[in-house]
């Protein structure tokens, strides 16, 4: 099956960057794609929206400094790279923020220092982030399965009817039902697999 144009303008797009990193055009696209997600991880780590963008700011310019010598790796995760140094950078302000007895406004500094509301918020927003490969991933799931099969797994998986239901409802097999849960699952996993590698 061709792999989406979307994923491909990804490694097209850091090939570009590594090649002409004082582009502005390029650097403009970047940001476009790129920026939403650091900008998206900022807030779910608590910061406010003024804050957000300046760490997310602060990340471009990191990553001006690096793109010279980047060199992507198709067996990595850019994705993982990045969030790596959208990390770095949140820390970096969150404890200059600390040092000068500057909050974020509200419990924000109470967050930055409780580990399990950092954790919880790192995996909120994770799951959110991976939505947008989830729903490519279903996309090209649901091109490669009968429409039965796919009805069974959405009514199963993610409407949460139970087995039994979802058997009368499509006149199959109880059993038939969850072979179909399984094998779209599969498919959803590899496909999420091959997107966030590239």
């Amino acid at each position: 099956m061709p792999r989406s144009s979307k994923t491909d303008t990804r490694v097209t797009l850091l090939g570009r960057l590594r090649a002409t990193p004082d582009d502005p055009a390029v650097w403009s696209e970047f940001v476009d794609w790129y920026g939403r997600n650091i900008h998206a991880w900022c807030k779910a780590w608590g910061l406010q929206e003024s804050d957000a963008q300046d760490v997310t700011q602060e990340v471009f310019l990191n990553l001006s400094r690096k793109m010279h010598g980047f060199c992507y790796d198709p067996n990595g995760s850019f994705r993982a790279w990045l969030k790596t140094l959208t990390r770095r950078a949140w820390q970096v302000y969150a404890a200059k923020q600390r040092k000068s007895g500057i909050g974020s406004g509200g419990d924000d500094e109470h967050l930055l220092t409780n580990l399990k509301a950092r954790e919880d918020l790192t995996q909120r927003l994770e799951e959110a982030f991976d939505q947008e490969l989830l729903k490519e991933a279903s996309n090209l799931v649901r091109l490669r399965v009968e429409p039965r099969t796919w009805e069974a797994f959405e009514l199963l998986a993610i409407e949460g009817y139970s087995g039994a239901e979802v058997a009368e409802r499509l006149k199959m097999k109880v059993a038939t039902v969850f072979v179909a849960r399984s094998k779209v699952q599969r498919m959803l996993r590899e496909e999420l697999s091959r997107l966030d590698q590239e």
